[in-house]
């Protein structure tokens, strides 16, 4: 069921661009991790390559502690804005001071693979962040953040934060999933040319890296989203496929 109309008062070009939730592949629950750990096991992955379980929802009820009963903002700036996986009440465009987009986080699954990691996009420190803030309703918060946390936290490489976003209608206070810099997979001094370097030819059972660049620029573009940045990597890796 599509979003109602009054979700998008406030940024009406996200109308119809939005995935809901009812037909999300995002939104998943104890089950699909349950086929993942089978697969990874087939795959001779090591234990803990994923989070624990309980790790996982001790780390969603303390960050969210004196929040479960109350409208929550969130912050997001890649496939969270067009794929949230969760029911939401409004959504606004926002923007946040001192984080900026950057492929910083090694993946060895979906997009690379062990012998030849991709990367994943994450917010890294400095900069500012072009997004969305939208905000689930206070009888949902619970509920709704337990599949956020199933999404985000699936492997423990982001952090979550609260932040002051700013929007046009003013600033929210919103939760956000920045680059965890204590994660395994943080690269937290990896160059531009770098990254172009290892998305031109990483590819995983999801499909190429460079495709998931790709798309996240394209969507951005298209719900009027800037990020020069970015902009300028997909066009550095595309430049280095061809090379290649």
């Amino acid at each position: 069921m599509p979003f109602p109309d009054h979700v998008f008062r406030h940024a009406p070009a996200l109308m119809g661009k939005i995935t809901p939730p009812d037909v999300s592949n995002v939104r998943f629950g104890l089950d699909r991790f349950d086929e993942l750990d089978v697969q990874a096991r087939e795959e001779g992955w090591e234990p803990g390559w994923r989070m624990d379980h309980d790790a996982r929802e001790a780390n969603r009820q303390t960050v969210l502690e004196g929040r479960l009963d109350r409208d929550l903002w969130v912050f997001a700036y890649g496939s969270l804005i067009w794929d949230p996986g969760v029911y939401i009440d409004e959504y606004r465009y926002a923007t946040l001071q001192g984080w900026r987009r950057s492929f910083c986080m090694r993946i060895q699954g979906g997009r690379g693979t062990r012998d030849c990691p991709g990367l994943m996009a994450a917010l890294d420190t400095g900069g500012q962040c072009q997004g969305v803030a939208f905000r689930i309703p206070a009888p949902l918060v619970d509920r709704e953040t337990t599949f956020m946390w199933n999404r985000e936290m699936f492997s423990g490489g982001y952090h979550p934060i609260f932040a002051t976003v700013t929007t046009p209608q003013g600033p929210v206070d919103a939760l956000t999933f920045v680059i965890n810099p204590s994660g395994q997979g943080y690269l937290p001094d990896i160059t531009k040319d770098e990254m172009a370097r290892i998305i031109a030819v990483a590819e995983g059972n999801l499909g190429r890296n460079f495709d998931y660049l790709d798309s996240m620029m394209h969507h951005l573009e298209e719900l009027g989203l800037e990020d020069p940045d970015m902009a300028h990597l997909r066009a550095l890796a595309k430049s280095r496929q061809t090379e290649a």
